[in-house]
């Protein structure tokens, strides 16, 4: 490996970048190479495993945040770095447990590479099993070499004054000069076959040892893993079963692949020159473009500007004329009412008018002037001011003009428009969007907009919440009303068209939390509820067929019934659930609590559907019962909806059956006896009547044969986080 300087110079002069460590942002010393195949200084390691140590044994300390991979850290002492270097078993043997996994700590082995930011696994020995980057270790030294030139490097056997060395013999570990090295390393001898390079003062033994055993050579490589090893991994270690070839087939395989590389690199160095030529032409081109687009932003908005100053000019110029002309006509009038008061035009003339004596005389003049008195006493009694002092017809509409302006930025149609998914976004107790953005990695971020509809008033502004992935849950929302959204993509200034606005409309009431009560009356032979209680299932088989003669006879199985561990006694409230498909027969409603002890506390083997005043069926007994009864029960099943029977409903069976919807809701106001049935897809009342409120009211559910119940989730913010990750 013989060298002279300039030549170390010319090789070297242009690779600093690739010679810095990541850590120290200095030089390398004593390199070690990591699994993700960065390398990083011995000590660098140490300290960076140090700090972490000290940062799981002390969370409260100001300072355990604070240390950064890309800062130059302190030096550790020499008991803690001794500690860190020492293998795993010896260091559990000693009882220290730093870097054990628990329930507080993270894994012991992992590190923060500080060149691809990404943590590595370190493995059992942790720096122990890393190798030392020799060649890279070679290349330091040949730049630092060349960086002090002008400092030689002196001969360590020549008598004074010593000579500048020329060579030096890394067995010897020392520098001669051309007639030193001739006597101390003579032809024919042993220590003419010394290694020697040119003049260094690093001295290393250049031989890769085996981490897992630390006597054995590196003398293979294994191709699974990509590292080299011994004899001894291959045959027993944690490589037997690897491919591995001879370190001399890998040399000249990477040797050769290195090789084409740097030829192929060096080859087109023409044409990276035209490349770099050509990147800094359109570095100039888009300084130039960057200032005219910025000249041509300035030009709108002073063409705004001059909009703005002419309508400006226009209203006010209206105002002042409105102004002068109503003070006119209270002037006119204030001089009018003035020649009222006494001694002043009319009243004067009349008193002077009462003087005469003549009666014909008086007659004559006082006839019209009564007339005048008179119409002036009248306007008196009946006071209307000749103008208005309002200019509220003068205020200037801005509103639409103010969302505009709000909404102006660039437009490029190089980004494109998000989609607002349908079928994923819902509407409960919050909002819960999601849409779908065809160039979602060339997105920043999202902007969600969203404002409640309302024709009969002003159109209201947009609300804006920045986002940074592709849904949103959107809380504090009116009861009873529709709200449009769209989304926007944004990336850097440059956003895309807004997403094509999706309606939906908020329940009627608030939601109503509650969950299956499982010690009232819940039937567990027949029914099955699950943890959580947000799911009923009813078990038709052996109770089934045990009713199968009663059933040949005419009777039916019973209803097995299961309400809310919740009671309502005032106000408006709404919940949602569905209805499985597979579902045979399920009534869904509300009963009051007398009503229940009636259902549950009197059980019956088999009944007849008339035994039950129920409001979801057809068998006429609603129409016999009391209008408002403490109960109400609609019939799902078979994927249908049943629509009870009433005095004003279609007689045709049909007409009274509808499509299952995907969710049901119920709303119950309480305090007016209402109870209302919604499809939660569109939000539409399917069916409402009234209902007996006179005790505590309970969400009421019955199931017969197989079928399946799922409240409804609310939509909140660890449910969204939970849909994202998934």
């Amino acid at each position: 490996m013989e060298g002279d300087g300039s030549e170390t110079l010319v090789t070297i002069k242009n690779i600093e970048r690739e010679l810095i460590c990541p850590a120290c942002k200095e030089l390398f010393t004593h390199p070690l190479i990591l699994p993700c195949q960065h390398s990083i200084c011995h000590k660098c390691v140490k300290e960076l495993l140090l700090t972490l140590d000290d940062s799981f044994n002390d969370v409260g300390s100001d300072n355990s945040n604070q240390s950064s991979p890309r800062l130059r850290l302190p030096s550790p002492s020499m008991d803690k770095i001794d500690r860190i270097s020492r293998p795993a078993s010896q260091r559990r043997s000693l009882g220290w447990r730093g870097w054990k996994r628990s329930s507080l700590t993270p894994r012991t082995t992992t590190f923060p590479c500080p060149g691809c930011e990404h943590d590595v696994d370190l493995g059992e020995r942790g720096i122990n099993g890393l190798f030392r980057n020799f060649t890279l270790e070679t290349i330091v030294e040949r730049y630092r070499q060349a960086a002090r030139a002008a400092t030689a490097i002196m001969c360590d056997l020549c008598k004074p004054p010593p000579q500048e060395s020329t060579k030096s013999c890394m067995d010897c570990s020392a520098s001669y000069c051309n007639e030193c090295f001739k006597i101390y390393h003579p032809w024919g001898t042993v220590k003419a076959q010394h290694e020697y390079v040119g003049p260094t003062t690093n001295f290393r033994p250049k031989i890769l040892m085996c981490p897992e055993h630390e006597t054995e050579r590196i003398n293979m490589y294994c191709e699974l893993c990509r590292r080299p090893v011994c004899h001894l991994c291959k045959l027993g270690g944690n490589h037997s079963n690897h491919r591995v070839t001879t370190m001399s087939s890998a040399y000249k395989t990477l040797k050769e692949k290195l090789s084409k590389d740097i030829d192929y690199l060096i080859g087109k160095e023409s044409q990276v020159k035209s490349q770099i030529s050509e990147l800094n032409l359109l570095m100039k081109e888009t300084e130039c473009n960057g200032e005219r687009a910025k000249e041509e932003a300035i030009t709108h908005f002073e063409k705004l500007y001059e909009i703005l100053e002419e309508r400006k000019s226009s209203v006010l110029k209206a105002i002042d004329t409105s102004k002068k002309l109503r003070l006119d006509k209270f002037q006119t009038q204030v001089e009018e009412y003035q020649g009222l008061l006494e001694n002043n035009g009319l009243v004067g003339y009349a008193q002077e008018v009462l003087k005469e004596t003549d009666q014909s005389c008086f007659v004559q003049t006082a006839k019209q002037l009564h007339l005048r008195i008179q119409k002036a006493t009248e306007s008196l009694k009946s006071f209307r001011p000749a103008a208005q002092t309002s200019f509220e017809d003068y205020v200037v509409n801005t509103s639409k003009q103010t969302e505009l302006l709000g909404e102006l930025s660039f437009f490029s149609s190089g980004v494109d428009v998000p989609e607002i998914n349908e079928e994923q976004s819902k509407m409960y107790n919050n909002a819960l969007i999601n849409w779908h953005h065809p160039e979602k990695d060339k997105a920043d971020s999202y902007v969600l907009e969203y404002r409640k509809v309302n024709r009969d008033e002003e159109m209201l502004s947009w609300n804006e919440i920045e986002v940074c992935g592709t849904s949103k849950v959107v809380s504090d929302l009116e009861s009873n009303c529709n709200y449009a959204f769209r989304v926007r993509a944004y990336k850097g200034s440059i956003c895309s068209p807004c997403s094509r606005e999706l309606i939906l409309h908020t329940p009627p009431a608030p939601v109503f939390s509650f969950l299956f009560d499982e010690k009232c009356g819940y039937n567990n032979e027949r029914l099955l509820l699950n943890l959580k209680r947000d799911r009923v299932e009813s078990r038709a088989g052996f109770n089934l067929l045990l009713a199968a003669e009663r059933i040949q006879v005419g009777y039916y199985t019973s209803l097995d019934y299961i309400i809310g561990d919740v009671g309502i006694t005032k106000g408006k409230h709404f919940w949602a659930f569905r209805v499985e498909p597979y579902s045979y027969l399920v009534k869904v409603g509300v009963a009051s609590s007398d009503k229940l002890q009636e259902w549950l506390h009197s059980p019956r083997d088999a009944v007849s559907p008339r035994y039950e005043q129920d409001s979801g069926h057809d068998s006429g007994s609603e129409d016999a019962c009391f209008d408002s009864q403490p109960f109400t029960l609609v019939t799902i099943g078979m994927k249908k909806f049943f629509i009870p029977k009433s005095a004003t409903s279609a007689n045709e069976p049909e007409n009274r059956v509808l499509p299952m919807p995907t969710s049901i809701g119920i709303f119950l106001d309480y305090d007016k006896g209402r109870v209302a049935f919604y499809d939660m897809d569109h939000m539409k009342s399917l069916y409402e009547r009234q209902v007996d409120c006179s005790h505590t009211m309970y969400p009421a559910f019955a199931l017969m044969g197989s079928g399946g119940i799922q409240l409804e989730e609310p939509i909140t913010a660890k449910y969204l986080e939970y849909q994202e990750d998934m």
